[in-house]
């Protein structure tokens, strides 16, 4: 393996939300403008593992198909599963049984529509030999491999670890790289706890790191640790929480511990028992709730579950107003954190008269 790499100092280092917004965005205005696909160039996003470059991807699809009101549909190749001769296909005799053709590969098999817009994602390219690499030349540059050519309407996003990430990684070839527009990814808290927020994930784990933005990443190459804290690793506590339903951290600790390491499961089980009372969202949403948080971390925490109801039931009015009204319980600086969240949600939602008549108020802590 390569102990050299593509120089990442002189590229520009983004957030995944930067990366998902400057790319969508040119992808709908070379729509928009009725310019090929091919004569842009194809993206390559670099970044440590678990910094969320797959789920950028498909964020970048989901944002496109809001700005253009087309059908998006990503295929997903790891390339580092491939063969040079399987991007090619399967040779088979011709009619005349003279010549050799090639079957299609089946990541060709795109929907050709106007309506529809294609990403190839071609998933940890840098872990594929250079052999492979060296096949995918074609396929960033041309659009085509062998006989095969990929429709107008596809989009190539590459994306793969760095070789100081001490993941599996070989040097890109500098004929490839200089094929792809290239941006270094970096994990992003606000990008990070929006996109939490909108896809549900548990309140605790979202609470916590919302006091403590610097474990939302422990990576470190210079280590041997094979536990450590990423967006994706965070996403994957959340979904053992959820799985188990546990009141009771201590009985899912070592499992924490196997995903985020246990120095930062330590803290983030203490931090959780230290949130002494969070009442039940349908006691808020109902109107029943009658007891206050009475601890920062505990109000916190129940901020992210409002917020996280909210997000999955904005149309029901009632219950979104009794999460406004029950907020104003908190301290002045805690129900603003709370409505300034509302607001970044949907901006529609500055205009309740319960909100407004707060904020005219208590118009300093939205300073």
């Amino acid at each position: 393996m390569s102990k050299t790499e593509i120089k990442n100092s002189d590229l520009c280092s983004l957030s995944v939300t930067s990366v998902i917004k400057s790319v969508s965005n040119l992808i709908a205005k070379a729509n928009e403008n009725h310019i090929l696909f091919k004569n842009l160039p194809a993206v390559m996003l670099w970044g440590m593992p678990g910094v969320g470059k797959s789920q950028a991807v498909k964020a970048i699809a989901e944002e496109v198909q809001k700005l253009t009101g087309k059908r998006t549909r990503t295929i997903d190749v790891r390339l580092l599963l491939f063969n040079p001769i399987d991007l090619r296909g399967i040779p088979i005799a011709d009619v005349t049984k003279s010549f050799a053709i090639w079957l299609k590969p089946k990541i060709f098999d795109m929907n050709e529509s106007n309506d529809v817009i294609n990403f190839l994602f071609l998933d940890e390219i840098s872990a594929a030999p250079p052999s492979v690499q060296a096949a995918a030349y074609q396929i960033t540059l041309d659009r085509v491999i062998g006989e095969h050519k990929l429709p107008d309407n596809c989009f190539v996003i590459a994306a793969g670890n760095r070789v100081t990430d001490r993941s599996v990684a070989y040097k890109m070839p500098k004929a490839l790289a200089n094929r792809l527009c290239h941006f270094v990814v970096e994990s992003d808290f606000v990008g990070w706890k929006n996109w939490a927020t909108e896809k549900g994930l548990d309140h605790r784990v979202v609470g916590f790191l919302s006091k403590r933005t610097d474990l939302l990443s422990t990576f470190d190459a210079g280590n041997d640790e094979v536990a450590f804290a990423t967006p994706r690793s965070w996403e994957m506590v959340s979904n053992i929480l959820l799985a188990g339903n546990y009141s009771n951290l201590d009985n899912c600790y070592p499992l924490i511990a196997g995903l985020v390491g246990q120095g930062t499961a330590t803290e983030f089980v203490a931090w959780c028992k230290n949130n002494i009372y969070i009442p039940d969202i349908t006691d808020i949403i109902s109107g029943k709730a009658n007891r206050v948080p009475n601890t920062t971390d505990s109000i916190y925490a129940t901020i992210r579950i409002m917020l996280n109801y909210i997000t999955a039931h904005k149309s029901k009015v009632k219950e979104v107003e009794n999460c406004i009204s029950f907020s104003k319980h908190f301290t002045p600086d805690m129900t603003a954190y709370f409505f300034k969240e509302l607001i970044l949600m949907d901006i529609e939602i500055a205009k309740r008269r319960s909100i407004s008549d707060w904020i005219k108020v208590h118009a300093k802590y939205f300073t």
